[in-house]
């Protein structure tokens, strides 16, 4: 066991050529030593994994490489620092202290600080003179993960270079060599998916390796790899994909339950059919097929796949699978959240009967009266919409309210006419003017909620007090359906400010009333000229037309 060593540490690169997926970075840093042409100051930033400490480490012995005999130590001249450990002002103080002594063999010192964004701010104040200012033998390599915690009078002082994520196929590439030198049989997919688990990350993508190695001796399968890495398969995404397009619900939440119980997390199972779209999407354009990193093969299958599916189908999905992802962690049951998601995507491709329901709105301006005709009925029938006999349309159109709710709220208006009581409240007594004070201040409340159809309608008529029964009288069942919604909240609230729960409320509907508000603009002037004469003569002074 002790003679063990883990493949990150084994396969550490000792030179730029082993460096994985750096090219640019790589070739930059030989020149400028070559050309002797490099800065005092050097930041590498960029995800975990890159290769930034490596290069540091392969960048401070190339330095020197010219000025000590071969087989030499170079750790007199390359120092360490571990800025997460040694982050205060008092570490940053011992270096500058050691920077004045020149080297004894070489010509430069090169200081290696790791994870530098964790400097305190003063120690990273007590650095900036030194590092605007370095002694002639020194060499400052800064390297973090996070820049934007680094203060920009450091960052100003610094050549910057940019580490990137390693692509999917140059850390397959690099893990295909290990498994030939350490001669393990692997399978190129499961290879493959390894490299996409590490997300750029050479570091993560070696320890995998060696977790797969250590659950199969010398082995690397795909089955191997999905049991290990808690993830599916593409043809279990194909699979679901089948079910989805075809509205198989039932099987769908079979196949999701199976999916569960075999320990994947149902997070990872929406996160990864949401990047199982992407990749379909993706793979639609022969352009956009480059940002799918994968082998050809699997390109071939997605392409074939993604060509039978629309782009707006498939931007609808990844936006339903997004939204699940980001509510899942909040969700109290996160299991249903999942089979849920699973449902909304299975009954967007299921448009057959949504086109046969194509229901349209029929304007007011349509019905010139509050009569509905034969002939208007079969309009409306045409159009999808089946009125009421009953009821006005002219009215309906104007409301809040949709055929359909009324009727399924027809029930909750005969439910709704009686009112539990409430415990606990004495039996005051109390007049109509009390009544209608509390309605008054329940209708602004109401107005102040920004809820003024509630409001308008309690206003429609007064309350009328009758007993111990509150009687209002409306001019339609639409009106009365959205207060009856309402009643419980009423009556509650006159109950507790009266302190009595003997009352009671009774909505009543006088279509009379109604054809009373029913005004053409003659009406009015008529009904106006009535009240006031001189109205006439004020229309024909003017010249004043209706």
């Amino acid at each position: 066991m002790s003679d063990y060593l883990i493949s990150a540490r084994k396969y550490r690169p000792k030179s730029f050529k082993e460096v994985v997926g750096q090219e640019v970075i790589t070739s930059t840093l030989e020149n400028a030593v070559k050309n002797k042409q490099l800065s005092q100051a050097l930041l590498f930033t960029g995800p975990r994994g890159v290769g930034k400490t490596s290069c540091a480490r392969i960048l401070a012995k190339m330095i020197n490489e010219d000025k000590i005999p071969s087989g030499s130590d170079y750790s007199f001249n390359i120092f360490e620092l571990d800025a997460a450990s040694n982050n205060g002002v008092d570490g940053i103080r011992n270096l500058t202290d050691q920077i004045r002594i020149p080297p004894q063999t070489g010509n430069f010192k090169v200081y290696i600080i790791d994870e530098v964004h964790m400097l305190s701010s003063s120690a990273f104040n007590a650095f900036l003179k030194t590092l605007e200012e370095p002694p002639k033998h020194c060499v400052f390599i800064l390297a973090t993960t996070e820049k934007h915690k680094i203060i920009p009078t450091i960052l100003s002082r610094c050549q910057i270079y940019d580490f990137k994520r390693i692509s999917v196929d140059d850390i397959s590439s690099s893990l295909i060599d290990i498994s030939k030198k350490e001669k393990v049989n692997y399978e190129k997919n499961a290879i493959q998916f390894i490299a996409k688990k590490a997300d750029g990350s050479m570091r993560d993508a070696l320890q995998i390796f060696d977790r797969i190695l250590s659950s199969k001796n010398n082995e690397v399968t795909l089955s191997n790899v999905m049991e290990n890495l808690n993830i599916l398969d593409n043809q279990v995404y194909f699979d679901l994909l089948d079910l989805i397009i075809n509205n198989k619900i039932p099987k769908l939440l079979i196949l999701i339950n199976s999916i569960l119980a075999k320990g994947i997390q149902g997070d990872i199972l929406v996160s990864g059919l949401g990047s199982f779209f992407r990749d379909l999407l993706v793979s639609k354009d022969n352009k956009s097929i480059a940002l799918f990193n994968t082998d050809e093969e699997t390109k071939s299958q997605f392409k074939k796949a993604s060509s039978k599916i629309d782009v707006d189908y498939l931007i609808e999905c990844i936006e339903i699978t997004n939204n699940c992802d980001i509510n899942y962690s909040k969700s109290i049951n996160q299991n249903l959240l999942v089979e849920l998601t699973l449902m909304k995507l299975a009954s967007l491709n299921h448009n057959d009967e949504k086109k046969k329901f194509n229901y349209k709105i029929i304007p007011a301006s349509y019905f010139n009266s509050s009569l509905i005709t034969e002939e208007k009925i079969t309009q409306a029938e045409k159009n999808y919409i089946k009125p009421r006999l009953d009821i006005d349309i002219g009215q309906f159109s104007n409301s809040g309210l949709s055929l359909k709710s009324l009727e399924k709220n027809k029930e909750q208006t005969t439910k709704s006419n009686s009112v539990d009581h409430e415990i606990g409240l004495e039996e005051n007594p109390y007049t109509e003017t009390d009544i209608v004070a509390l309605w008054e201040k329940y209708s602004e409340m109401m107005e102040e909620k920004g809820r003024f159809n509630i409001a308008s309608i309690l206003r429609i008529d007064k309350p009328k007090l009758l007993e111990n029964t509150i009687s209002l009288t409306l001019p339609n069942l639409i009106n009365k359906v959205e207060l009856d919604i309402e009643k419980k909240q009423i009556i509650d609230f006159i109950r507790k400010n009266l302190k009595n729960n003997n009352i009671y409320i009774e909505l009543i509907v006088d279509e009379k009333i109604e054809k009373k508000l029913i005004y053409t603009q003659k009406d009015k002037y008529d009904l106006m000229k009535k009240k006031n004469p001189n109205l006439e003569r004020l229309k024909d002074s003017f010249n004043l037309s209706i």
